[in-house]
């Protein structure tokens, strides 16, 4: 019997993405990863919009194969305002999305800001360009730069003290970059601004873990039946960095934090984008046992990898190197496709800018050359382990 293999994607952020679907064509992808981003966070997706994206797909040979995002309302996580009228209009796109055929939904359920990069021009040693977290450069913004308050308690000395020096040692530019490159969100989307970030916080105040789980739960108690019945998969992106970061929690980090999810709601729908790279930014992450944990309920996955330090600083690496295993993630990947009728749908999760791509201006962690080459390495590695592994 013939390895089932899983579905090789990419994401493409539209019409505005550098790279284009003719470009995307020559990667030898099976389906696209997109969203759309020009909607604002709370509206209805509407049948009209969704079949214009895939109208614009189906003319380059492509289907819509996974959405990433379908974004949460703030409202929604902190279970406030219009709350309930957004979770209608959320279940509404779902809705729209089935009729048009697109069956898997990524989301997210961080606070305020999606995932936080410390630098986007990190120079890696073949000379290539990466995405990095720095912890100290994190404490200079939040403490200096944003002054939330009791900011400093947040930290350990040694890093409290690095960002002060820091602090003195850094110009103006260098500290509107930092600001830049942490609020630099979703390509295609608003910016925030340090003001704005302040306010939001603000809404956080008095939201712990706890109540930001119990706000989690509720929202899947709402939307993932709705979503079983209209035959959609939702799959939740752990945080990124799976740590709470200025002052706020994040509540998808750890394989307790998935396993919870889960279990707030029986519905088939509801599952989990498994992310290599946001996962594996923890050294406390078994991201094997996590996979074999969550089997079936993995309805997306995120294939990247990276280099931690000591003081739990990262930046990403190739897709084959750095602290991810990632034979055995894609093995443990593989025996679940055994047992699915449909393909479970990967893509290589960002990539160095290397090559040409230096000389270009790209989304950071979305330049195609290196995304292209961590396809290949992917795809090579899966092609070798189903030629090598018997699965049961």
């Amino acid at each position: 019997m013939d390895t089932k293999q899983l579905l090789q994607t990419w994401r493409w952020f539209g019409p505005n993405d550098p790279v284009s679907l003719r470009d995307i064509k020559q990667a030898g992808v099976q389906g696209i990863v997109t969203a759309l981003h020009h909607i604002p966070h709370g509206e209805v997706w509407t049948k009209e919009e969704i079949r214009r994206r895939q109208d614009e797909l189906k003319a380059a040979d492509f289907e819509w194969s996974v959405v990433e995002s379908l974004t949460v309302h703030e409202n929604i996580k902190t279970r406030s305002g219009n709350y309930p009228d957004l979770i209608e209009k959320y279940k509404q796109s779902l809705a729209n999305l089935a009729s048009c055929g697109v069956k898997i939904v990524t989301y997210n359920f961080m606070p305020v800001n999606d995932w936080t990069r410390t630098d986007i021009n990190y120079t890696v040693r073949d000379g290539s360009k990466a995405l990095y977290f720095n912890w100290s450069d994190l404490a200079l913004f939040d403490i200096y730069i944003l002054q939330r308050k009791d900011a400093g308690k947040a930290y350990p000395a040694a890093i409290i003290e690095k960002a002060a020096e820091k602090n003195n040692a850094c110009t103006s530019a260098e500290k509107e970059n930092l600001v830049n490159t942490i609020l630099f969100g979703i390509p295609g989307e608003e910016r925030r601004t340090t003001e704005g970030m302040k306010k939001e916080l603000e809404k956080y105040k008095d939201i712990d873990r706890a109540a930001l789980k119990s706000n989690l739960a509720y929202f899947l108690q709402q939307v993932a039946p709705a979503a079983a019945e209209l035959g959609i998969q939702l799959a939740i992106h752990p945080d990124d960095p799976p740590f709470d970061i200025l002052g706020l929690p994040r509540i998808v980090c750890s394989q307790k934090d998935l396993l919870d999810i889960i279990s707030y709601s029986e519905a088939p729908s509801n599952g989990i984008c498994f992310c290599t790279g946001s996962l594996g930014a923890s050294p406390a992450n078994d991201l094997r046992s996590m996979i074999k944990e969550l089997g079936e309920r993995i309805h997306f996955a995120h294939l990247r990898n990276v280099v931690r330090d000591e003081e739990g600083n990262f930046y990403e690496a190739d897709h084959l190197e750095g602290n991810v295993d990632m034979y055995y993630v894609m093995k443990e990947l593989l025996t679940i496709q055994q047992h699915l009728s449909q393909p479970l749908p990967f893509r290589p999760d960002h990539g160095h800018q290397m090559l040409d791509d230096l000389n270009k201006t790209t989304n950071p962690g979305y330049s195609a050359i290196g995304r292209l080459r961590g396809l290949a390495e992917l795809r090579g590695l899966s092609l070798g382990i189903s030629r090598g592994v018997h699965f049961n």
